[in-house]
């Protein structure tokens, strides 16, 4: 079965970016009474913030804020100058950014040029696949270029097959300190495709297994040589990798294979995947192209023969903020700022908020996989607050999540009370920002950062990817998160 778009992005797939059981509050925002460590409110009785911290047992740092959305006024707050880890709650500030700096109308293209004229169906020059570094370009929308590619009636090419990468900067991988094999942590260029990640699938064979690496879409599913996987009989590590001579040449623990599999592997080379593929694609379609050669710059005089436009930008982000998809994030940012680089790009937007909303934050990315990003629960929603004045801010909230509400066993309850925002998940690091829009009485800005970032430190690389404890840990800090929402919208709402 082929795998689409969004259940990749869902998370449903082994080895995607976070875990779906966390992505919901835990309560509802209505007041529930407890023996002790409450106070009255309109005849029930809602819990103590600090009773509420203490229970949790989340050790490390807890900093919240919660405001008036109209006046920014401050209503309740604890620890809410504690600079922590915003985790993927940093995509809304990314949000914000591109929202201002590329509008919302954006989009991102991916176009075939040459640089000669056509003669009997044969480019008298060169041909270049280009990017600007559409983050949602996946294999089967590849596809529907090589196919308007083919419909000008091009066969071949007397000269190169340029693959040119260079409308962005490229980056290797978002943060350092990530396993090599984790999706969620992929290279970025001016190309990319399927989230910079290849297909990975195994199955037990006789006397060993089979393995693949594909470009896998809904439609089409074209093989991969720049990727590879060999079998190596051992129990750990589960995955080694290295590049060597342009090939991702990778080998995987035959212990931890069983029967069969698959799961997504990031790729460090997305312009050569992209071009490897295209290049599949367009013979499918009776158009040859020699193997591809990346370039960072576009040839002159190149000319626009098909073009595929990706979709406007507020769409791209209401799915970034939906899914948490890294990639996304990262490019956005990088397209908004022009800057040389990952860090770079995220100190420009931390000079952005500081200058035109008032807040004081220090990005390393604009994802916030990186930990080494700090902001407080009370700068946080001071951008917010800020941000409803701007045009960026009155787009963002139509692309925040709906976060819904859930019981403390995790099933879906009706609530008078919508919560819109970002959740954002890191080892024993959980953040939750966004607006509490009672159904009658005043909006509320608020920030919710829970870190333990000591516990987080003392993981080995090999553990970040499932650490012990760390579920429970997530699933305590939602709980969390949820009761305070709950005592806010009974308190103020």
């Amino acid at each position: 079965m082929m795998v689409s778009r969004r259940f990749v992005l869902s998370g449903m797939l082994a080895g995607a970016a976070l875990p779906v059981w966390g992505e919901g509050l835990a309560v509802s925002p209505r007041p529930v009474a407890r023996p002790s460590g409450v106070q009255a409110v309109a005849g029930k009785a809602v819990a103590d913030p600090a009773a509420l911290i203490e229970a949790a047992g989340l050790g490390g740092v807890v900093g919240y804020a919660v405001a008036d959305a109209r006046t920014g006024r401050l209503l309740e707050a604890m620890g809410e100058r504690e600079a922590l880890p915003p985790a993927s709650t940093a995509k809304a500030v990314t949000a914000l950014y591109a929202l201002e700096k590329l509008g919302a109308g954006h989009r991102f293209a991916t176009r075939v040029l040459v640089t000669g004229p056509v003669a009997g169906g044969v480019v008298q020059g060169d041909l270049v696949l280009s990017g600007t570094g559409d983050p949602e370009l996946d294999t089967d929308r590849l596809a529907g270029l090589a196919a308007e590619l083919a419909a000008t009636g091009i066969r071949g090419v007397t000269g190169t097959y340029l693959v040119h990468d260079g409308a962005l900067p490229f980056v290797d991988r978002i943060a350092g300190d990530q396993p090599e094999h984790v999706g969620y942590n992929p290279a970025i260029s001016g190309l990319n495709l399927n989230y910079n990640r290849v297909h990975f699938e195994w199955k037990r064979a006789q006397g060993g297994w089979g393995v693949a690496m594909d470009a896998r879409g809904e439609r089409f599913a074209p093989p991969v040589q720049m990727a590879r996987m060999e079998v190596v009989a051992r129990e750990a590590p589960l995955f080694t990798y290295r590049a060597r001579g342009g090939a991702e040449e990778w080998t995987v623990a035959s212990g931890a294979l069983g029967k069969g599999g698959s799961r997504w592997l990031p790729v460090r080379n997305p312009a050569a995947y992209v071009g490897e593929v295209f290049q599949s694609l367009a013979a499918a379609q009776g158009v040859k192209l020699p193997a591809g050669r990346v370039v960072g710059r576009l040839p002159a005089g190149a000319q626009v023969v098909a073009e595929l436009a990706g979709d406007p930008l507020a769409d791209v982000l209401r799915r970034m903020l939906r899914w948490s998809t890294n990639l996304t994030a990262e490019v956005v940012g990088l397209s908004s700022s022009g800057a040389g680089g990952l860090r770079p790009s995220a100190g420009a937007m931390s000079d952005w908020m500081r200058g035109r909303l008032g807040a004081e934050g220090r990005f390393v990315d604009h994802s916030g996989l990186g930990g080494q990003s700090r902001i407080s629960a009370e700068q946080m929603v001071r951008a917010l607050v800020a941000s409803q004045g701007t045009a960026a801010g009155r787009g963002l909230k139509p692309v925040l999540r709906d976060l819904g509400m859930r019981d403390d066993e995790g099933g879906a309850i009706e609530s008078p009370v919508a919560v819109i925002g970002k959740t954002g998940t890191l080892n024993f690091v959980s953040a939750l920002v966004g607006f509490v829009q009672p159904p009658s009485g005043r909006e509320m800005a608020f920030a919710i950062f829970c870190a333990d970032v000591a516990r987080r430190d003392r993981l080995s690389v090999a553990e970040r990817e499932q650490p012990k404890g760390g579920k429970a840990w997530t699933r305590r800090a939602r709980k969390l998160q949820g009761q305070l929402i709950a005592r806010w919208g009974a308190v103020y709402g």
